[in-house]
C-alpha cells in the first residue's frame, strides 16, 4: 500500500483475489484506485499477469504496495504472442520472488480461439508443471473448454492446487474442482440476473473466493463502468444473498480463503 497499514470499512475486510491492475485502463490513476480499494476495506489484492512483460509489471506493483501480491503467467489469448524466446523462463524468474504467489493466468479459451487450441493445451500443461515444481497454486481461465479443463484438473489433483477464476461453468466442473481440492472464484457476473445461483449455493464455504477481474465485469450497480477492486464488496453482497448468509460472513470467509489459497500472511507485510 504505499507502505502503510490496511484500513477497514466498518470493521469488514475484503480480498480481491483476481484483478489486472497493470492494465492500461488504470494507467492514469492506479494509485487512486488502490486508495479507493483500501477505503472500501479491501485489504488483500492479487493482481494477475497475462504475459511475461505483464508479469514483470505486476511484480513491480506488488513490491511497491504491501497489500498487493501478483502472479506470473501467460494467458491463453497470449500464447502465440509471447515475444520472449523462452516465455516460461521469464515467468519462472518472476515466480521466484516472494511477492509472486501464483502461476497464471493460464488455461483454455475455446470461445475466442485467439490461439490454436493445441498451443493453448501445451501452454496450460507447462504452467501446471511449473506450478508443481515451484509449489505454487495455479490460476486458471476456462471458457467453452470444460472437458479439457476437467481433464487437467483431475490429472493435477494431489500435485497442484488451482482456482477456476470467474467461474460460470457447470455443476459437473464445479464438482471436479472440489474433488481435486481446487477452488473457484466468482466475479460481478454473480450480480447479473441470468447467473446460475446454484453454483454459489453448492460451493463449500471454504472453497471459494471473490474477485473483480478489474477492469472488466463491473458488478451491478456499477455495470457499464470500468471495474476496480473497490467494487468487490458488491460481489460479496450478491453471494451473501444467493447463499443466504450475512455479507460479513462471506467477506470474512473469502478473505481467509484468499489467504489460504495464496499463502498470504495474516497481515500485510
Amino acid at each position: 500500500m504505499p507502505r502503510g497499514g490496511p484500513r477497514r470499512c466498518n470493521g469488514v475486510r475484503f480480498a480481491d483475489s483476481h484483478c489486472h491492475l497493470t492494465d492500461r485502463a488504470f494507467g492514469a490513476d492506479r494509485a487512486a484506485v488502490l486508495a479507493r480499494a483500501r477505503d472500501a476495506g479491501v485489504t488483500r489484492v492479487v493482481t494477475i499477469a497475462s504475459d511475461p512483460a505483464d508479469s514483470l509489471a505486476a511484480l513491480e506493483l506488488a513490491r511497491a504496495n504491501d497489500d498487493v501480491w501478483c502472479s506470473a503467467g501467460i494467458h491463453p489469448h497470449a500464447v502465440d504472442d509471447a515475444s520472449a524466446a523462452s516465455p516460461l523462463d521469464a515467468v519462472r524468474d518472476v515466480a521466484a520472488h516472494p511477492r509472486c504467489v501464483a502461476i497464471g493466468e493460464t488455461g483454455l479459451d475455446y470461445f475466442y480461439d485467439n490461439a490454436p487450441r493445441d498451443a493453448q493445451r501445451r501452454s496450460f500443461a507447462r504452467h501446471v508443471e511449473l506450478a508443481a515444481e515451484l509449489d505454487l497454486p495455479v490460476v486458471v481461465h476456462s471458457r467453452e473448454a470444460e472437458a479439457d479443463t476437467a481433464a487437467v484438473v483431475r490429472e493435477a489433483a494431489g500435485q497442484v492446487t488451482g482456482v477456476l477464476h470467474c467461474f460460470t461453468g457447470s455443476l459437473e466442473l464445479l464438482a471436479e474442482a472440489i474433488a481435486a481440492g481446487w477452488f473457484v472464484s466468482f466475479t460481478g457476473i454473480a450480480t447479473f440476473r441470468n447467473f446460475d445461483a446454484g453454483l454459489v449455493r453448492q460451493t463449500p464455504g471454504d472453497r471459494y473466493m471473490i474477485e473483480t477481474d478489474a477492469p472488466y465485469l463491473a458488478p451491478v450497480p456499477k455495470r457499464g463502468r470500468r471495474n476496480e477492486p473497490a467494487f468487490v464488496p458488491h460481489v460479496a453482497a450478491a453471494l451473501a444473498r444467493l447463499r443466504g448468509e450475512a455479507p460479513e460472513r462471506v467477506a470474512e470467509d473469502t478473505w481467509a480463503n484468499t489467504a489460504s489459497f495464496f499463502r498470504l500472511p495474516d497481515a500485510a507485510s
